[in-house]
């Protein structure tokens, strides 16, 4: 074992440790055609060009560095490429977004994992780019224990691509976005010589929950938005998947701990479509989203017990299709209203949420895993079986939570990549998936 990546995985394992005993940038734009950013402190995440953003081609390298792998601000001696790249936000408008490239000593750049990470906040501070580059936050705890999951693929050979996959707008759980993001990034690291990777590299897809969102809206976009990335792909791997946030937002609706993500999604998704949702929400609503504006899922996990929609919005918008912006932004980032996937798939679900507080939901999208709604899942892998994806593998782990499938999952998932890197044909679950629920587009109503 080579010892760069012995220290790698030694520091994440201390840092797991540590992290166990905690609760559970941006580019300015220089051109009107930029996505508007926040803030940063670190100049490496402006884009300062003199040319227009829209004059790149997504993927095309604005800025690059190279710098020491960091876990919990403790530098390791992997190095670390970071890439400041072109891509497109959710709305089709040219955005600067960072990524980073780890390659591994076993490794000689013709395999790579895209790995997505589960960081989950609506402050881009947080993101994986940042604590790789030494940034120690409780809201960035999450990427930093993260060296945990992906030392292993480094000892197995993989190169790893590891986006900020929400932009440097934090855009938390606006899916589309999230993809064209992952499929940029892997554009970028096969155009900077410091990566060693190329664009015969083949390349595998893996993320778990906020990363299974940026996965499979990368697999499914990859046809039309980039066909050549596709062509490099050997196939996605994701578990814990947000399908329908509508469906999503009913399920955890009055949860003991899982409620904080329901104004978390609305202000990613609102702020991802520039929507204005003030008019809707009742004064404890507006005090509930300015708390979280820049809030990690750290914050907000067991942070308001109980929470539920009614208790955010006005008593006129009681039901959620009651607001038009928020019934248009949903269906937007419904997996279930995206292309089909033209690679192997590997899904794994859980559906024991009532371990973390999450029951039966009293609106008709079943059980889940506490936070995804198992029935989703299925119906989604079911769809890409009937629209001509043979090559899906499902997975649904009962007695599993949210929090518990990730580590029975992730060794499965890794497993089932390295079957695809071998060439081995892809097992289907096609035909023996259990029924699931719809996913249509949300349908509007009247305010009362």
């Amino acid at each position: 074992m080579n010892r760069s990546t012995t220290v790698l995985l030694c520091t994440a394992l201390v840092t797991a440790l540590a992290a166990g005993a905690a609760p559970a940038a941006t580019a300015a734009p220089a051109t009107a055609d930029a996505h508007t950013a926040a803030a940063t402190t670190d100049p490496f995440y402006r884009y300062d060009g003199g040319r227009p953003l829209s004059s790149y081609a997504p993927g095309d390298v604005l800025k690059k560095r190279t710098l020491d792998y960091h876990v919990l601000g403790i530098p390791t001696p992997v190095e670390a490429v970071q890439l400041l790249y072109r891509s497109t936000d959710a709305q089709g408008r040219p955005s600067a977004n960072v990524t980073t490239v780890v390659r591994s000593h076993l490794g000689d750049g013709s395999r790579a994992v895209s790995y997505q990470s589960f960081y989950d906040s609506l402050d881009p501070e947080h993101g994986p780019s940042r604590a790789i580059a030494g940034d120690v936050s409780f809201g960035g705890v999450i990427a930093n224990a993260e060296s945990l999951v992906m030392a292993p693929l480094l000892l197995k050979g993989y190169d790893l691509i590891i986006p900020d996959t929400e932009g440097q707008n934090a855009d938390f759980a606006a899916g589309p976005g999230y993809g064209t993001n992952t499929l940029d990034s892997i554009r970028a690291a096969t155009r900077a010589a410091e990566t060693g990777l190329r664009t015969d590299t083949r390349i595998g897809l893996f993320g778990y929950s906020g990363g299974a969102i940026a996965t499979n809206w990368a697999a499914a976009l990859a046809p039309a938005y980039a066909p050549e990335v596709n062509r490099q792909l050997v196939g996605f791997a994701e578990g814990g998947l947000l399908v329908a946030p509508a469906h999503n937002l009913r399920y955890v609706d009055g949860s003991l701990v899982w409620s904080g993500v329901i104004p978390m999604a609305l202000i990613g998704v609102s702020r991802s479509y520039d929507i204005d949702l003030t008019p809707y929400m009742s004064a404890k609503g507006l005090k509930v989203l300015d708390e979280l504006e820049r809030a990690s899922i750290v914050d907000a996990l067991g942070r308001y017990p109980g929470l539920t929609w009614k208790d955010m919005a006005k008593p006129a918008y009681a039901n959620p299709n009651s607001v038009p912006a928020f019934v248009d932004a949903v269906n937007k980032v419904n997996l279930g209203q995206a292309a089909t996937p033209t690679v192997p798939g590997f899904i794994g679900q859980g559906d024991g949420g009532w371990l973390e507080g999450t029951f039966n939901s009293p609106r008709g999208v079943g059980t889940g895993d506490a936070v995804m709604v198992a029935g989703d899942v299925r119906a989604l892998a079911r769809q890409y079986c009937a629209t001509g994806n043979k090559a899906v593998r499902y997975e649904q782990y009962d007695l599993l939570s949210h929090v518990g499938a990730m580590p029975y999952w992730a060794p499965r998932a890794m497993s089932w990549l390295d079957d695809r890197f071998a060439g081995e044909a892809a097992p289907s679950s096609c035909g023996r998936i259990p029924a699931g629920n719809s996913l249509e587009p949300e349908t509007p109503t009247a305010a009362r």
